[in-house]
């Protein structure tokens, strides 16, 4: 399916893939940092009837790179989902986010829950409660900011994909792995430093406390490898009543990745189970 440009109010150029546009049952898929639409591309065959909107978040994929880093600020990137889906038509959707694209989720249904029918949260979290934690954070995300511009996008990927968050992937083919390295080598360095800026863990806005005020069907996913995000996963889920929590054994952070067939499955059931 080709993908669509959906140019904002002040000129940002988005990159959306529509599939099945005229299915009823619609979901915003959200990809994590270094990933774009094409992320989501595999649940198209388990998914077959329903429309997927898969779009590259601002400064990844054929999405544009903004230079300001206010342009990445949470607020901003919320109001261009709308934005995506007034264009599109859409007043209610699933939302499915991993990582960056979970955080970007999750702060989606608390700020607009009117638009949301489903939420499902990937290796994720609601950002750092406290003031300490944000700042220590922020120039963690600064200095990979830096990294990226001063070293360059090979090494910064070289680093990223030896970080342990990451280790599980190493039991994948060599094919998976060249595939996944080459979608980062096709980043936009700019748009990557801008997102650690922007939108990194320590800019967002904690949305611990407005976790209690999202009344939506929940399902948070993460792998037994990951016990830093199956440990925030279940404390969320703690926080939303009638949520579900689903763990994939053998996986790491990327369960989508590591195990598509086993996400792509409870991912479907969840959307298509009828409330």
């Amino acid at each position: 399916m080709p993908s669509l440009i959906i140019r904002m109010r002040d000129g940002v150029a988005y990159e959306v893939v529509d599939q099945n546009p005229s299915a009823a049952n619609a979901t915003l898929c959200l990809h994590g940092f270094t990933g774009s639409a094409a992320s989501w591309t595999f649940l198209n065959a388990y998914l077959e009837n329903t429309r997927l909107i898969q779009v590259s978040l601002l400064g990844h994929g054929r999405t544009d790179s903004p230079e300001s880093v206010r342009r990445y600020a949470m607020s901003q990137q919320l109001a261009d989902l709308v934005e995506i889906l007034n264009q599109l038509k859409l007043h209610k959707v699933n939302i499915l986010g991993y990582s960056m694209g979970g955080r970007i989720a999750l702060s989606f249904a608390a700020g607009y829950p009117d638009r949301v029918n489903k939420l499902i949260l990937e290796s994720t979290s609601p950002g750092l409660r406290t003031f300490k934690e944000r700042m220590a954070r922020l120039k963690h995300d600064h200095q990979l900011a830096q990294k990226i511009r001063h070293e360059g996008l090979v090494k910064f990927v070289d680093f990223w994909e030896s970080i342990p968050l990451f280790a599980s992937q190493k039991t994948l083919s060599a094919e998976r792995q060249t595939e996944l390295r080459e979608g980062r080598l096709k980043a936009n360095p700019l748009g990557l430093a801008r997102s650690l800026e922007g939108i990194g863990t320590g800019s967002q806005p904690s949305v611990w406390k407005a976790l209690k005020h999202i009344h939506l069907p929940a399902l948070f996913i993460c792998g037994t490898l990951d016990e830093k995000f199956c440990y925030i996963g279940k404390r969320m889920q703690q926080e939303l009543k009638g949520s579900q929590f689903i763990v994939a054994e053998h996986a790491g952070h990327t369960v989508h990745v590591e195990q598509p067939h086993f996400f792509g499955k409870i991912v479907s059931e969840f959307i298509l189970a009828q409330d």
